[in-house]
């Protein structure tokens, strides 16, 4: 039986830690026409959690203030329950919905599109999670066309680590138009896109490098990193030249930028592809265009993907060719300790938040101090 109230993390402003929630209170949603209401068993955790909830996306004029993703057309709403990547388990539908679907455990694509099928235009692109309620709850109501049934025996937790950072490291991947063979070095590898981009460069044939801490070097080479540079060991661009023994690197994949864009620019081969889909280290960089234009280079930058890069991150979930990489999971009531452990960036892959009520069935046996 479905109950009226639910518990929730409501984000209640931009701000620090305490703008975030917790409401044993809140509504249950009822799922509208063409949606579907989840029993939310795991939720991943994201840098964008964390940057919409400080305003930290700036706006084209004055990279200090205070804005949220969609910057000065925002669809954020407070309170607003975030958490974009959801599994769980169809427990109502809406109107237009096969009564059939009741009982299926589902992914969520977390993209609301605004487009119709067909237009892969990401121009108007929203995200559950901001635009409308996301999987910080027990229940989260959703299109029905965005939870998706996959056939994998990955626990819910496991699922929990893949979609918003394997849907955008598939898309940095697609804009760059990454081909077997090519070498793709990778920043800010350790973190939850970063280990995706070397997962899906290897499942594309590409070879992967990786930029990361000394303590993190091997974990990132056992998921598939064919080298690492570690940060704060020299030259940069010297790194790289002896880690690949003088070949070239046809992409960066870069989610850290700051001081380190312009020896991007120096390591990345003429006519070479620049994708970025985050700025961790710093969104305000030099570039010497003198760099990019004499080098014939390109820039591509990148958020969220489409529909079939989505249903290309499941074929490789389903077909075992790319991993999860779940460091540990975290109860829904203890999430200001769960952000905090995020924040800190002391480990490689994904972090994940288990409901209450579903911490011995889905979270107990991957927590850990």
């Amino acid at each position: 039986m479905i109950p009226h109230t639910m518990s929730a993390i409501q984000l209640t402003g931009h701000g620090g830690l305490e703008m975030l929630v917790y409401n044993d209170r809140v509504p249950v949603p009822t799922p509208a026409a063409d949606e579907v209401l989840l029993e939310v068993s795991a939720c991943g955790m994201n840098n964008t959690d964390v940057w919409v909830r400080q305003g930290a996306y700036g706006s084209d004029t004055d990279p200090a203030s205070v804005s949220t993703w969609r910057r000065g057309r925002s669809t954020l709403v407070f309170p607003r329950i975030q958490g974009a990547d959801t599994v769980g388990t169809i427990v109502a539908v809406g109107a237009g919905v096969a009564a059939s679907r009741l009982g299926e455990r589902v992914i969520v694509d977390f993209s609301i599109y605004n487009r119709p099928l067909g237009d892969d235009s990401l121009a108007d692109i929203d995200y559950i999670g901001h635009g409308r309620d996301g999987g910080y709850a027990d229940y989260v109501a959703v299109p029905a066309a965005n939870a998706h049934v996959i056939d994998t025996e990955l626990t819910d937790a496991e699922l929990a680590t893949f979609c918003c950072a394997y849907l955008t490291a598939e898309h940095m991947l697609e804009r760059a138009r990454v081909t077997a063979g090519e070498r793709v070095l990778v920043t800010g590898a350790s973190g939850g896109v970063g280990s995706a981009v070397i997962q899906l460069a290897r499942a594309r044939g590409a070879i992967p490098y990786a930029v990361t801490s000394v303590d993190k070097a091997g974990r990132l080479r056992a998921i598939g990193a064919e080298g690492v540079i570690c940060r704060g060991q020299g030259d940069l661009v010297a790194q790289a030249d002896r880690m690949t023994a003088g070949a070239a690197i046809d992409v960066v994949a870069d989610l850290v930028a700051g001081p380190m864009f312009n020896d991007l620019l120096r390591i990345l081969k003429t006519e070479g592809r620049y994708t970025t889909a985050g700025a961790i280290g710093g969104p305000v960089v030099q570039l010497d265009l003198r760099t990019l234009y004499l080098k014939q280079q390109q820039l591509h930058g990148s958020s969220q993907g489409t529909r079939g890069d989505f249903r290309r991150v499941l074929d490789y979930i389903e077909a075992g060719r790319i991993r999860p990489l779940l460091d540990r999971t975290f109860k829904l009531s203890d999430f200001h300790r769960a952000q905090t452990a995020f924040m800190a960036k002391q480990y490689v892959g994904k972090l994940v938040v288990v409901p209450d009520r579903k911490w011995a069935q889905v979270g107990a046996c991957y927590a850990r101090d």
